[in-house]
């Protein structure tokens, strides 16, 4: 597309492209902006090198006037969008980017590859958040996933409420606190169950976390508690009638004295899992697979189309609207779009409204895109911690039935305007 452009003089006129979802999972009721902090960062370092313009070179992938363009590329344009963490619904324009065609379409699927993944994570995770009711979550999806993927569904699952990760990659690259367990290896390594509790005791100290069911659960956690005291930071559970074995347990660890520990359960849990056991003296939950497979919905179906365009590389030209015409579901709405959020009287959420032109003043100032990068400069690099506190607001701010785990609709229509 960039080579054929160049080559008919349309590839630097102004152009407007933006990311939105037709729709959203069947059975979700509202989706979560999340890798907008990646993306930033791709969007930032997107070049091409020298060994990769040799590559496309020797491959014949595209002529020397194209290569020679590409050598120099830099993204120069704009970009808006939701801020990290924020819900949006079908329609919303959750990514806006300005700037000639061909900088702009080349961005298409790094844009949608991060916001894809990221968004489907994340949203996983904040129904689990929600169904978990405040008890503690950790990220366990490492072994799920691709080694590259597991580092951003950690940062996503962060975004969407977990607690902490088991993955000291996304630790050491994004700050998320960062926890663990030993494994039923460890156990198995030892000559008895004592001597590996032992062990970990020895080395991590009484506050460490002993994994209880590899033989006997009851007799593992007398084991437990003799060896490290009344002072053990928790037992970990991951396998059994997890609603069962955790009133036992806990009822166990209260009889010898150990009222403090905590009891942590493993063991393919999602947000049905995770709702079933509200009523079990559980602490905190692990979340592995289903968590980094977006819990049975791995990608959000964003799509990225081009909406507006002038007839000349001039950015004052004027924006003609244009759209995707196709039969059935597939059509797109032209023109660049604004969008906010209208509440009720009691600052609940009410409608999500998509217009062009200019916002009706009585939508002033629930504008929900904001600035991310001007003239190809990043300008709204935010610490996660932000994210993650903007999406608990986000949700806070929805009707109560957007945490129902039961299928449904989006828990808020989109308005065109």
């Amino acid at each position: 597309m960039v080579q054929a452009a160049l080559r008919a003089g349309t590839a630097d006129r102004h152009s407007v492209f933006e990311a939105f979802t037709r729709r959203l999972p069947e059975g979700r009721r509202y989706g979560v902006v999340a890798g907008t902090g990646r993306l930033l960062d791709a969007v930032e370092n997107f070049h091409f090198d020298d060994e990769m313009i040799g590559f496309l070179r020797e491959r014949k992938v595209v002529d020397g006037p194209t290569l020679d363009w590409l050598a120099d590329f830099r993204f120069r344009g704009d970009v808006l969008g939701y801020p990290e963490g924020e819900v949006y619904f079908p329609g919303s324009p959750v990514v806006r980017v300005e700037g000639s065609f061909a900088e702009c379409v080349l961005l298409e699927t790094v844009i949608l590859s991060i916001l894809n993944h990221d968004s489907a994570i994340a949203a996983a995770a904040s129904r689990m958040s929600a169904a978990a009711g405040g008890r503690r979550l950790i990220e366990m999806g490492a072994r799920r996933t691709h080694e590259l993927a597991a580092v951003a569904s950690a940062r996503a699952a962060y975004v969407g409420g977990f607690d902490t990760t088991s993955d000291l990659a996304a630790g050491f690259r994004y700050g998320i606190p960062t926890v663990g367990t030993s494994a039923h290896a460890f156990t198995l390594l030892h000559d008895t169950e004592r001597d590996a509790f032992r062990a970990q005791v020895d080395s991590l100290g009484h506050g460490t976390t002993l994994l209880v069911d590899t033989y006997d659960v009851a007799e593992a956690v007398r084991a437990a508690v003799e060896i490290a005291g009344p002072g053990l930071g928790a037992v970990r559970i991951d396998s059994g009638d997890l609603l069962l074995v955790a009133h036992r347990v806990r009822q166990q660890l209260d009889e010898l004295g150990a009222t403090g520990t905590k009891i942590v359960v493993t063991s393919d849990l999602d947000e049905y899992a995770i709702a079933s056991l509200a009523a079990a003296p559980v602490d905190a939950y692990g979340v592995g697979t289903q968590l980094a497979t977006g819990s049975g919905h791995p990608t959000c179906s964003m799509v990225y189309k081009l909406v507006a365009r002038a007839g000349s590389a001039d950015p004052d030209d004027a924006l003609v609207p244009v759209a995707k015409k196709s039969l059935g579901s597939k059509a797109s709405r032209g023109g660049r779009k604004w969008a906010a959020r209208r509440m009720d009287a009691y600052g609940v959420a009410e409608a999500e409204v998509v217009g062009t032109g200019e916002v009706p003043a009585e939508l002033a100032g629930s504008e929900l895109l904001v600035e991310l990068v001007r003239g190809g400069e990043v300008v709204a690099r935010e610490p996660l911690e932000a994210a993650r506190e903007r999406h608990v607001a986000a949700r806070g701010r929805l009707p109560l039935s957007a945490t129902q785990l039961s299928r449904g609709e989006p828990v808020i229509p989109t308005e065109y305007v």
